[in-house]
């Protein structure tokens, strides 16, 4: 792990338990998440925060400097299975990662009903 990928998961850790105080859930839940998903090549099970764009069954993560992290690439071509932590609400779901000719990479969340 390079110090960005350090850094970055011991953010990860402390955000993660903020997230989970109540009423922070709650307020935070609306444009933040717990993803949760399991590793294509390692097979461990992996939670971190996400900002969210939600319309209806859909959301929408970007991943801001895409280039520095690995963890989408899970969802590319056939795209993978993800637990998401809204607010304390559970939902499951299929999410797909794309990058775009300007080399943004969103992961966008099919819901399941």
């Amino acid at each position: 792990m390079n110090t960005f990928q350090k850094s970055a998961a011991a953010f990860n850790r402390v955000f993660m338990v903020v997230m989970k105080v109540p009423v922070l859930d709650r307020v935070l839940g609306r444009s933040m998440g717990i993803l949760t998903y399991t590793g294509r090549k390692s097979g461990k099970k992996i939670s971190l925060p996400v900002a969210i764009s939600r319309k209806g069954d859909h959301l929408k993560i970007g991943v801001a400097m895409p280039d520095k992290k690995n963890w989408w690439r899970n969802f590319m071509n056939n795209g993978g299975r993800v637990d998401v932590d809204l607010g304390g609400v559970q939902y499951a779901g299929l999410a797909t990662a794309t990058r775009d000719d300007r080399g943004r990479v969103f992961v966008d969340v099919a819901l399941d009903h």
